[in-house]
Parts: structure tokens; C-alpha cells; sequence
């Protein structure tokens, strides 16, 4: 009897206690800490182990401050194929992959329109800030992009007081990350003999800040172009090769690929303004901008919280130039860790230490230098992707008696003329299985899957199938895609020197993640981190809608 009364008088007292701790946490989560401003550094082309390769000469306050402060994911790892920078960026953002967010490549075969298309061209939109208001660099927009961001997520919470900026040299490191509901993103006019200003769209704006057009009027952009040394004595750079190979692209008007570099000399053959892009001082001329956007826009200067996205592009241009193991790649990561120790001082007094939360990652990696691993008999190899289409047409030619069966290549897809071969009532499916049987025979073509297969794949096949089907999109993706043996990719006169990416092999795949600032522990992981989980690991920080296609899970480790 006793037992059945203290039973009675225990069961209203765990409700209680239930009922308490269901208070206690909506009192927590209605009492969230957010930090004033959010800020997404992504570094174009970056390896994971540049971060542990060039350690000991990294500074206190970039780099080694984000590691010391914050928690570092050791095995960040890309889930999708093929690792471009217009997909990296957008699936960092949105926490989902091409298979949901549309960006397969930095551009793709359009299916309707019968030509290839970016991956934020817009032509619906005017470029504003250049030259002409029909310049082919300033038509963009997020339009492509099927999905939200934690940048949208976070202005749909905030009743769009929050801010979301985006910054970077390219384009689409500016636009996508800041997704469809950014209050501006801008990016510099270097290409197509552009005129160094930084730009933007009728999407945001029809008409550029007035500190940005101060910014244009300065001579800022101008100043770098000017030589480019190593930023040490030359000889204590012993993390890279021979500063003289066969290896690297010569820039037009010099005889070698090595030090130094006179920018003001050189940019008259090499793209004016495109130059510095090419070069560490790129991103030197983001940090300024980036500086004084926080300033202008007055990003962190409430309670409600602000999103800012950078994207440091010139490391992707010199990596593509020079290669992971050159010099000019390792002076480029020592002056990019002197940035972000300026960008980090700059938001300690601008924003307040403690009340900013940044991640750093990458929208990709890339494999040495072809021509360099052979030199060491390491298995690699270039792959002449013109004279593999010529060479298909005309076997498919002959086989069913009709003539340009193929469309387009890119992105190792290959879309096939549908027209043409229903209007010659051919089977499609018998097409794809005697071309996939015919791609096969190529040395350097390791695997063809035909769409059909792709869209049937359920996350229980191969790594590399599972690669693939996350970046398939039905509707925008070819008829076949193919993957290269490792270390393999087209063989063009840009890829001969320097490298290129785009595999799901581990140098494409394995990026750096790092986070720190407000709501971050202190630490570090082995464990397997998926790029898609940085977007629902800011909106868990936030409290905040995942984005709307998100696949990836918060890291709960990371968070304080």
C-alpha cells in the first residue's frame, strides 16, 4: 500500500519536472545568443593539407587563430561529382547538392536552348558599374539556382531586416553563396577587358552605392599592379618545389615562370586587370573591399543578425597557373593568411570580439600537376575530349547512318541529339549502351553510366556511384557521364601547365572546414564531415529554417 501512495505521489512530480525542463528549453531557445554577424569565408582551389603543409609559417591571427580559437574538421569531404566552383559554392550554402540545388557545373549543356549556359547568367538582368549595361560579366543572377541558402533562411526569419552581402572576384563566388534574397552581392569587372570595378546587377540594385563608386574611383584596384616577389627569402620556401619547371604557365612577356613578377609590365599581354587577379594580390583587393563593405553596409552593428559571404578566388587562378607545388601557390596561402588576420582585426573592432561566428572551407581541391606527377611515374594523364567527340559522332555515324548524334560534352556528360534520333525512330537506350560499351575502350576512362542507371541509384551502390547520383539533376543533367582513372582530365593548352579539378577523387574532395567565433567550441575532428553539413550547422547556431533542399545534419560537436 505504502508503495502504490509514494507512486501516486512520484508520477505528478516527474510530469512537473517534465514540464519544467520543456520550459526550461523553449526559455533557452526563445533566449538564443545569435551572433551580430555571420561571416562565410570560402578559398578557391584549397587543399586540406595547405593548412598543415604551410603550419609553421602561417602567422598568429588567420589561419592558426581560426584552428586555435575554433574547432578544425580534419576530414571534410565534397559528396557530389563533379567539384566545380559554381557547385561548391552553392552547396556549401544551400547544405544540399546538384541533384537538388540545379548548378551541375560552372556551366552546362541547356537542353532548351541548344548552347551551353553559366551557372548564373541571366539574361533578363543589366550589368551595373560597367563599361556598357550589355557587358556579358555583369548579366548575372542567382536565377539557376533552385533552392535557398541559410543566407535566405536567415532573411526570411529575420523579417529581411538581417543583411546578406556577397564578395568575391568571380561572379558566382559572389552570387550564389548570398542566394536569391541578398540585399547586393558584387564582384570585380577584370575579364573580357573589363575595366577593375566592382559590379553587380539589376537583380539587387539599379544603381551602385555611392561607397562602392567611391570605392571604384580610387586608385586602390590600380595599386597592385605592381611586383609581385616572394613575400619571404625565397630560399626558406621549402614546402614547395623548384621555383624553375616545366610545369607552369608563363605569363605572356616572360621567358620563365618565376620570380618575380612585374604586374604593371605584364598586364598589357595578360588581360590588364585580370592579372591581378591571377595573382595573391586579388584577394588582397577582396579583404579591402570586404573591409570597407562591413563599414558601408554597417554589417553587425545590431542585434539582428547579419550574413556576409567572401569568396577568395585568386587562389583558384594561381592554382590553376602554377600548380599545389609551386612557389608562387605557397607565397599566395602566406599572403592570404596575413588577409585574414587583417579581416579578423577589422570585424574584432568593427563587430566586437565574441559577437561574429565565421567558418572557413573550400569549393574544391586539385590534383599536382599532371606532367609533374608522370616526372615522379606516377600513373596520371591528359585526355583529349575534342577528338573523343569527333571520334564518337562518327562511330555512331556508322553504326545507325545519321550524322551529329551528339550534342554536347562537358563536365564528362554527354548529351545526345533526342530530336535526331527519335525522328529516325532509333532506340535511345540501344545509343547510350553501345556508346557507353565504345567510351569504355579509352585507357583513360575508367567508369560510364547512362542516365538511366544514374536515377535509379538509392545511396546503397559504390562511392563513385553515390558521388555521381548527388550530382545528377535529372532535368539539366546529359545522357551519359564518365569518370576519368585518378589524376586524369581534359587535355587542353590550359590544363598542359598547372592543374585543373573536377573528380570525387580525395584531391578534389578533401577541403578544409573550420570554424570559429560566437556559439563555436574549441577543438578538432577525424570524423567524416560532408560540405553540406556547414549550411544546417550556421542555421542550428541561428535557430533558424534549414534550407529548403537541405540534405546535410548539424555538426553538434562544433557548437557551444
Amino acid at each position: 500500500m505504502k508503495n502504490i501512495i509514494l507512486s501516486l505521489i512520484l508520477i505528478p512530480l516527474c510530469f512537473s519536472c517534465k514540464a519544467q525542463n520543456e520550459v526550461s528549453l523553449i526559455k533557452n531557445e526563445s533566449n538564443i545568443e545569435r551572433p551580430k554577424l555571420v561571416v562565410g569565408i570560402v578559398v578557391d582551389q584549397m587543399r586540406y593539407d595547405y593548412l598543415t603543409r604551410f603550419y609553421n609559417r602561417f602567422g598568429e591571427g588567420g589561419f592558426k587563430r581560426m584552428m586555435n580559437e575554433g574547432f578544425n574538421c580534419k576530414n571534410n569531404q565534397f559528396n557530389y561529382i563533379p567539384t566545380k566552383t559554381g557547385p561548391g559554392h552553392a552547396s556549401i550554402y544551400t547544405g544540399t547538392t546538384p541533384k537538388y540545388h540545379g548548378i551541375i557545373g560552372n556551366d552546362w549543356f541547356d537542353k532548351e536552348s541548344g548552347h551551353n549556359v553559366n551557372c548564373v547568367q541571366d539574361d533578363s538582368v543589366l550589368a551595373i558599374g560597367t563599361n556598357s549595361s550589355d557587358a556579358k560579366d555583369g548579366k548575372m543572377s542567382p536565377n539557376r539556382m533552385l533552392t535557398t541558402t541559410f543566407a535566405d533562411e536567415n532573411r526570411l526569419f529575420t523579417q529581411m531586416q538581417g543583411k546578406t552581402i556577397g564578395i568575391s572576384i568571380k561572379h558566382r563566388g559572389a552570387i550564389l553563396p548570398a542566394g536569391h534574397t541578398a540585399n547586393a552581392a558584387f564582384w570585380l569587372d577584370y575579364d573580357h577587358d573589363g575595366n577593375g570595378n566592382w559590379i553587380t546587377s539589376s537583380f539587387y540594385m539599379n544603381d551602385l552605392p555611392q561607397w562602392v563608386k567611391n570605392f571604384n574611383e580610387t586608385n586602390i584596384t590600380e595599386s597592385y599592379f605592381k611586383e609581385w616577389n616572394t613575400l619571404y627569402d625565397i630560399n626558406s620556401y621549402t614546402e614547395s618545389g623548384s621555383d624553375l619547371n616545366t610545369f607552369e604557365r608563363i605569363f605572356e612577356g616572360k621567358e620563365t615562370a618565376t620570380f618575380p613578377y612585374n604586374l604593371e609590365a605584364l598586364k598589357k599581354d595578360n588581360g590588364n586587370f585580370k592579372i591581378i587577379a591571377e595573382s595573391p594580390f586579388g584577394n588582397s583587393l577582396i579583404t579591402d573591399f570586404t573591409i570597407k563593405a562591413i563599414d558601408a553596409e554597417a554589417l553587425g552593428k545590431d542585434d539582428i543578425t547579419d550574413v556576409l559571404t567572401v569568396s577568395f578566388s585568386s587562389t583558384d587562378k594561381v592554382g590553376h597557373d602554377f600548380g599545389p607545388n609551386s612557389k608562387e601557390i605557397e607565397d599566395t596561402y602566406l599572403r592570404l593568411d596575413l588577409d585574414l588576420e587583417r579581416l579578423f582585426n577589422a570585424l574584432d573592432e568593427k563587430v566586437g570580439k565574441g559577437e561574429y561566428t565565421v567558418f572557413l572551407t573550400a569549393d574544391h581541391g586539385a590534383p599536382n600537376v599532371i606532367n609533374y606527377l608522370l616526372s615522379k611515374k606516377i600513373p596520371a594523364g591528359l585526355f583529349d575530349e575534342s577528338q573523343m567527340f569527333d571520334e564518337m559522332n562518327t562511330f555512331l555515324e556508322q553504326k545507325f547512318k545519321v550524322s551529329d548524334l551528339i550534342l554536347s560534352r562537358i563536365n564528362n556528360q554527354i548529351y545526345l541529339n533526342h530530336d535526331k534520333i527519335n525522328s529516325n525512330n532509333i532506340d535511345l537506350e540501344n545509343v547510350k549502351e553501345v556508346l557507353s560499351l565504345k567510351l569504355l575502350k579509352y585507357r583513360l576512362i575508367d567508369k560510364v553510366y547512362m542516365t538511366s542507371e544514374i536515377n535509379q541509384f538509392d545511396g546503397s551502390n559504390g562511392v563513385v556511384e553515390n558521388l555521381l547520383s548527388n550530382g545528377h539533376n535529372q532535368k539539366r543533367s546529359g545522357d551519359l557521364m564518365f569518370v576519368y582513372n585518378p589524376a586524369v582530365f581534359k587535355d587542353a593548352l590550359w590544363n598542359r601547365t598547372g592543374t585543373d579539378h573536377h573528380s570525387g577523387f580525395s584531391y578534389d574532395t578533401h577541403v578544409p572546414l573550420l570554424f570559429f567565433g560566437k556559439g563555436i567550441q574549441h577543438g578538432a575532428t577525424n570524423k567524416l564531415t560532408h560540405i553540406t553539413d556547414i549550411a544546417p550547422t550556421i542555421s542550428a547556431l541561428l535557430g533558424i529554417s534549414f534550407p529548403n533542399a537541405c540534405i546535410g545534419q548539424p555538426l553538434e560537436f562544433v557548437l557551444d
